[in-house]
């Protein structure tokens, strides 16, 4: 059997695939190995996705994560999965190669990552061949729910929100500047925090204040992670994450004004990568 996973910051989707070619979809917490310890991502596994698996021989599992940019966050990760499955062959990957393999097959494009965080891989069909470095929900992220969240947090700390945005803020989250500066510096998941924010921007994305920071929000993401690259109008850009997917028509908008060709914008890298793995094996996957 074979396990296949897009690892994100906040969730990890899973996907287990039998040799009659049934998919099991299976979400666990998400992990990443810049925040999380093997300690910390073993006792997640253990208890959330282990259950599902029962006594199942899985051999092959193909993990693509965020935070899975090195050798030695690599095996962060590997050595937990590999508590569960000992006799398994292990492959960690970044998560851009998910992505891009997800969004573009064998095909060469520019393949963006906008969810908790952001990035942004060149991709010539078979392997990343340029990445824009991203620098974290501290120094950047831009175009992410964390950089979002981010945002209208300084400008509700600068009081610089409309007073209605502000006085539905405060009805909704009844945070002091202590829980703020607490969540942000002193607890685990800082990004993640930030990221909660987004159900509140979601239903407020048509007040003029809000709008402007989404499109701020998706201009700063293209102009640090797109328009870098050689050539970039060469390419399709395709995204995939759940702010790209939210606000798909604004990114788009925001995309043609600055020159972009936008091409598919997709929820989630899982499905995609199924079929990815299924084509490399020679054989197809039904759902």
């Amino acid at each position: 059997m074979i396990l296949i996973a897009d690892g994100g910051s906040t969730k990890t989707d899973w996907r287990l695939i039998s040799p009659q070619n049934e998919i099991v979809a299976i979400q666990t917490v998400g992990f990443n190995p810049y925040l999380s310890t093997t300690a910390e991502i073993e006792e997640i596994l253990w208890k959330e996705l282990d259950p599902f698996l029962g006594t199942l021989k899985i051999n092959q599992v193909f993990y693509y994560g965020a935070g899975c940019s090195t050798i030695s966050k690599n095996e962060i990760v590997a050595n937990a999965i590999e508590t569960l499955f000992p006799e398994a062959e292990i492959l960690i990957y970044h998560d851009l190669l998910g992505a891009a393999r997800s969004l573009f097959s064998y095909h060469p494009g520019i393949a963006c990552i906008l969810g908790t965080g952001s990035n942004s891989c060149l991709y010539n069909g078979k392997e990343v061949i340029q990445n824009m470095p991203s620098f974290g929900y501290f120094f950047g992220d831009e175009g992410s729910g964390a950089y979002l969240g981010k945002m209208l947090l300084t400008a509700y700390l600068h009081s610089e929100l409309p007073s209605d945005i502000n006085d539905a803020f405060n009805d909704r989250y009844p945070l002091s500047l202590e829980n703020i500066l607490d969540a942000v510096y002193k607890k685990g998941k800082p990004s993640r925090f930030l990221a909660s924010f987004n159900e509140f921007i979601y239903e407020k994305q048509d007040h003029p204040f809000i709008n402007k920071l989404i499109t701020r929000n998706f201009s700063e993401f293209f102009k640090y992670f797109v328009l870098p690259y050689p050539n970039y109008a060469e390419y399709p850009v395709s995204c995939v994450g759940s702010i790209a997917f939210l606000y798909h028509s604004l990114l788009t908008d925001v995309a043609n004004e600055m020159g972009i060709r936008i091409g598919k914008v997709i929820k989630t890298p899982i499905d995609g990568l199924v079929a990815f793995h299924a084509k490399t094996a020679g054989s197809s996957i039904s759902h």
